[in-house]
């Protein structure tokens, strides 16, 4: 049997960050990745100012931009019930979040995988694709059995680590419990091409009708789109013509260069999913631990899912390089932080897809009650300072149902 230090099962992102940062400091590492090409999956292409920091930290940011990263600057809201030239007055700077960070980072996400991969096979891990796991044994001695080139191979090692995405096989071959809450709406996803008339340098959400937009540009003319909308228009979009009309849907009164965005071409596949969170009490069993979407999601409204997963693959390192004695090493404090972490982006990732959204008229009220006491009560929007500075950085009281009720005007 091949023994190593680590075995991590899913090439991802969270994955290969984890390998990376490991074969760096002499681990030995076999990655296990089932795809032969990375495909676009229509989300993870955004890191907010916190998973920015986290990247950072990992000593991955160079690699990311000289990828290709791009950083977003500004911010803008937009609404029906709100004139363009008022929402784009006053910007929001996307350089205060955290120091040294100019703003959200964007890379597309097939270039953002394949990077960190050849990163950790450069670092010196055993990194393998097209690789089919036949079997995952958590417990004191972990192991995996896998298919490669018509053979099969069976490795060992001192900790199985399930790096997975949603539907982990070894989170369920490790025992542990995932918990999702009820779909808000649907979210759909597109990425296009020559928009060049889009400011590269400013992301925008927005809510018109029974339609809810967010642009986040990548250089180029080329922009990363999504949009919400009801969960009873499942086939809203469907069909050879539903990229089309999901562009179509992006025509809007309150955001006027919404029309560059109009103009563009898709450059990839449109896919639409559900938004809600999921969680795991524990994170972790005998011999195993997950990190990343294994772990649990939070809702895509607020597209923190690579943050998340650069803020695992840190703790998780941090833990494992700092006690070599992974035997009786505890994973209890990233369960803890996790734990927390997830509990008060699901607060926010709830509030902000009530705003952003709920469509009709009431839901129309609430939100220009809100943008009228927003503006003379800034505390009515800390909770999205959680977003891009991170949730631990907000008082307790900010996730509490007397903020919620206080927010949307109850």
């Amino acid at each position: 049997m091949q023994t190593y230090d680590l075995i991590i099962v899913g090439g991802g992102i969270g994955g290969s960050a984890l390998a990376t940062v490991m074969a760096r400091a002499g681990k030995s590492v076999l990655l296990l990745e089932a795809s032969t090409v990375y495909e676009d999956r229509v989300r993870g292409e955004w890191i907010a100012p916190w998973g920015v920091a986290e990247v950072q930290t990992l000593g991955l940011y160079d690699l990311l931009m000289s990828a290709g990263g791009h950083h977003i600057t500004r911010h803008v809201t937009y609404d029906e019930t709100v004139a363009p030239e008022t929402a784009e007055a006053s910007p929001l700077p996307l350089n205060i979040f955290k120091q040294g960070v100019p703003g959200p980072l964007c890379l597309r996400h097939p270039v953002h995988c394949q990077t960190l991969f050849d990163a950790a096979g450069e670092a010196g891990a055993t990194a393998l694709r097209g690789v089919n796991v036949i079997q995952t044994v958590a417990g004191q001695h972990p192991h995996v059995t896998y298919e490669l080139d018509g053979e099969t191979v069976e490795a060992g090692a001192r900790l199985l680590v399930g790096a997975d995405g949603r539907t982990s096989q070894v989170r369920e071959a490790a025992g542990i419990v995932l918990h999702q809450d009820k779909p808000h709406h649907w979210f759909g996803g597109l990425l296009i091409d020559g928009a060049e008339g889009w400011d590269e340098e400013l992301q925008a959400i927005g809510t018109e009708g029974d339609f809810g937009f967010l642009a986040f540009p990548q250089g180029g003319g080329r922009v990363r789109i999504y949009g919400g909308y009801p969960l009873d228009q499942a086939q809203r979009f469907k069909g050879p013509d539903g990229p089309r009309r999901f562009l179509d849907a992006f025509a809007m009164a309150c955001s006027p260069d919404n029309r560059h965005l109009v103009a563009g071409e898709p450059s990839g596949p449109l896919f639409s999913y559900f938004n809600n969170d999921s969680w795991t009490d524990e994170p972790f069993a005998p011999g195993v631990v997950l990190v990343g979407d294994a772990a649990g999601w939070n809702d895509p409204i607020l597209g923190l899912g690579l943050s998340i997963t650069y803020r695992d693959v840190r703790i998780v390192s941090d833990l494992l390089l700092g006690d070599d004695d992974w035997a009786s090493l505890s994973f209890a404090s990233y369960a803890e932080e996790r734990t927390e972490r997830m509990r008060r982006l699901r607060f926010v990732a709830s509030l902000q897809a009530t705003i952003d959204m709920e469509f009709g008229e009431a839901a129309k009220a609430r939100r220009h009650s809100l943008f009228e006491r927003g503006a003379a009560d800034p505390s009515l929007k800390a909770h999205a300072f959680a977003v891009m500075a991170g949730p631990e950085v907000m008082p307790p009281e900010i996730f509490t149902d007397q903020h919620r009720a206080r927010v949307l005007g109850e």
